[in-house]
């Protein structure tokens, strides 16, 4: 008699969801400058998608920033709140 415990994992348990199907809208891809502004800082980023929901932003260096910002491209303005981030590419949702 075969042991539960000895069956494969089904593939949805075995490989993370793809981060397209877990956002509420598909996202295209651009290639933006922008800008992070919080408090009286202003920073430069590369926005590399964008959406009704959200954007993927590149920064130059992994530096230090608060949970939510304002993300400036192209004359408008959004309020972000973080989803994730690895590296010096976060994802941002926008509130």
């Amino acid at each position: 008699m075969a042991d539960d415990h000895s069956r494969p994992a089904p593939a949805s348990a075995q490989q993370p969801m793809p981060t397209e199907k877990r956002r509420a809208g598909a996202r295209r891809r651009v290639l933006k400058s922008g800008a992070i502004e919080f408090g009286n800082e202003v920073i430069a980023c590369t926005v590399r998608n964008l959406s009704p929901q959200g954007a993927c932003i590149e920064v130059i260096s992994p530096l230090w920033f608060p949970d939510r910002f304002i993300l400036a491209v192209d004359g408008q303005r959004w309020p972000c709140r973080i989803a994730w981030k690895k590296q010096k590419r976060w994802d941002w949702a926008f509130e």
